[in-house]
């Protein structure tokens, strides 16, 4: 069986394909669990600073393949209750991808709709070429979404834009989502792996323990109230702090050049 994932790393950036393209890439059985594996090994690799996700073809992913055979997908109707442990399980896909310590990027190049848009929102940053097109699309076919994409899109966009979104259904481009917020950036389809590489290059440049510091002040910023938070924020700028990596960037600044981390 064809592999619907790939990874390769090049330096500190590593860099995954979602290989279903045939059915656009829908998040089949197979590809969920290869994704959660990917997404497994990427995590344990101290040498990787950035995480960019996309899709072969002309799609990023469309969601659940609600035509393709039962076996392939997570929801079957053969129970409730194996239903819902599937479904949980894809949920852990998106949950890794939020939560893992490496700066991710969604490089949306093409169709993002339904589960697909819900992986997208898991990534730290979205961006988008020209001719992409989203679409919630859960409610169209009579369900309520999963992947966590409500949750994401309340985060990234507050409560009542992601109502306007999952309660009121519609396709719309690229320029929309960059003028939502949903996306940082937008290229022409020709420019668009020039964008992704430079967005994924300027994140890798960061100094990496740094990097990973603030990924976790912006998870625990999601559910922590203030006074708890800064407790933890201020534990990790002191480390920060510390590093050779602040003493580096420091010195750069005065004499006006480029910094040259080395991640400690």
């Amino acid at each position: 069986m064809a592999a619907q994932v790939t990874c390769s790393i090049t330096g500190p950036i590593a860099n995954i394909t979602l290989r279903n393209t045939e059915r656009r890439n829908a998040l089949s059985v197979q590809l969920l669990g290869e994704l959660y594996d990917t997404l497994g090994r990427i995590e344990a690799n101290p040498d990787v600073h950035v995480v960019v996700l996309t899709g072969s073809g002309r799609a990023f992913c469309v969601g659940a393949d609600l035509a393709a055979a039962p076996e392939t997908r997570s929801l079957r109707r053969d129970s409730v209750a194996a239903d819902t442990a599937r479904l949980r399980s894809a949920g852990r896909v998106a949950q890794r991808l939020y939560e893992m310590p490496q700066i991710t990027v969604a490089a949306i190049n093409g169709a993002c709709a339904g589960a697909g848009l819900s992986l997208a929102l898991a990534a730290d940053l979205r961006v988008a070429t020209r001719s992409a097109v989203f679409n919630t699309a859960f409610l169209t076919a009579g369900l309520s979404g999963d992947l966590g994409g409500i949750w994401f899109l309340t985060q990234i966009l507050g409560a009542a834009r992601a109502r306007e979104l999952f309660l009121l259904p519609e396709r719309f481009d690229a320029a929309r989502a960059e003028q939502l917020g949903l996306v940082t950036s937008v290229s022409d389809d020709g420019a668009f792996d020039q964008l992704t590489r430079d967005v994924a290059s300027r994140l890798a440049g960061a100094a990496p323990l740094a990097a990973r510091a603030m990924k976790q002040n912006l998870l625990d910023a999601t559910h922590m109230p203030l006074a708890t938070y800064l407790g933890p924020e201020a534990e990790r700028m002191v480390r920060s702090f510390h590093t050779d990596d602040a003493g580096e960037a420091a010195s750069a600044f005065l004499q006006r050049r480029e910094p040259a981390f080395a991640g400690r």
